[in-house]
């Protein structure tokens, strides 16, 4: 066979490359599950500190409504044996020092036991309840309330 002498040959031409957008379909279910992920995080994070909120404001108010410091302590009492209801469904008939020890429970330094919280033994029935110091005993009961809430033991 004859050479063909005028064929001129050239090499071969690679395609050129695929561009970056858009994806393919893969990347588009991966970018929307992280989205919906990521909306999930954000919105129970959102409910939780709603939750939060509402329950400060719930005990705010209810000790806020008492008449007097007694009257505020016995408040403050009542709302955390409700809340300990859903950790022991008797706490709400402890009493004394084991009622104080239940709250105690997983906090550091016993703030019940032997700090401000002793006040919630039998603040409610003493005539001097005015001088407690009800301000540090308000803290100390509204985060323990919240924590009872929130299903933490601490």
């Amino acid at each position: 066979m004859a050479t063909m002498p005028d064929l001129v040959l050239r090499d071969i031409h690679q395609p050129s490359a695929p561009s970056w957008w858009p994806p393919a379909v893969g990347w588009w279910w991966l970018a929307a599950a992280l989205l919906v992920l990521v909306c999930a995080v954000v919105g129970w994070r959102l409910f939780r500190a709603w939750r939060r909120r509402r329950w400060q404001q719930l005990f705010d108010a209810e000790v806020a409504a008492a008449p007097d410091a007694a009257g505020r302590i016995a408040a403050m009492s009542s709302l955390l044996r409700r809340a300990a209801r859903r950790h022991r469904p008797d706490a709400d008939r402890l009493h004394g020092d084991e009622w104080l020890s239940f709250l105690d429970t997983g906090v550091p330094g016993a703030p019940f036991t032997t700090g401000d919280g002793i006040a919630l033994r039998d603040g409610a029935f003493r005539r001097d309840a005015e001088t407690l110091d009800t301000t540090a005993l308000h803290a100390l009961a509204r985060a323990r309330f919240i924590a009872l809430m929130l299903g933490r033991r601490r």
